[in-house]
């Protein structure tokens, strides 16, 4: 849709909505710019890379660059990177906030790890709702018995997502919503 009434096409998918929300709500698609912008530095080597590392603007990637120096600090044998990590990396690139550290990024990511009901309140991570009301529909036991699943849980979804519930799945939900609307 972004491409079709020429907004910017790059971004998360929170991202991507926020752009069809300004034009739908009358900013001039011209006025819509991406909220990120591409770096420009030079990709930093592992011993480049400190704990002081700015997040922005200083070519500090999530590459292997990166995985080999967190790996080394935390003494693993292969460092993971979180979806915390990238989601305070992004919103550093959005608010260009070039004072942000890799040693305060990894705080903050631990933070939220912690902090499950913290990070839920985040618009990227709102975007991952249906993914996640996916894994818990097709976890439950009691969906077995739909032959076409995936269509049940969008229909499931479709009605969750007009009521003043949480957007979650449960097992309850089966029953709260009339069954003929679900196979449909």
């Amino acid at each position: 849709m972004c491409r079709q009434y020429h907004l910017p096409t790059t971004g998360t998918k929170a991202e991507l909505n926020s752009y069809l929300e300004q034009y739908l709500s009358g900013i001039p698609q011209g006025k819509i710019r991406a909220k990120r912008v591409k770096q420009t530095a030079p990709s930093l080597t592992a011993d480049q890379i400190t704990l002081q590392t700015p997040v922005v603007d200083a070519g500090l990637k999530f590459n292997a660059a990166l995985r080999q120096f967190l790996g080394s600090y935390f003494q693993v044998k292969q460092f993971k990177f979180t979806k915390e990590m990238a989601m305070i990396k992004r919103q550093a690139e959005r608010d260009h906030d070039c004072t942000l550290t890799l040693g305060q990024l990894l705080e903050q990511a631990d933070h939220l790890q912690k902090n499950p009901e913290k990070k839920r309140q985040l618009a990227e991570e709102q975007t991952y709702q249906w993914n996640q009301f996916v894994r818990d529909f097709f976890a439950d036991p009691q969906t077995r018995q739909f032959e076409q699943r995936l269509q049940v849980a969008a229909n499931l979804w479709q009605q969750l997502k007009q009521s003043p519930q949480a957007k979650k799945y449960r097992p309850e939900l089966l029953q709260s919503f009339n069954p003929e609307d679900l196979v449909n």
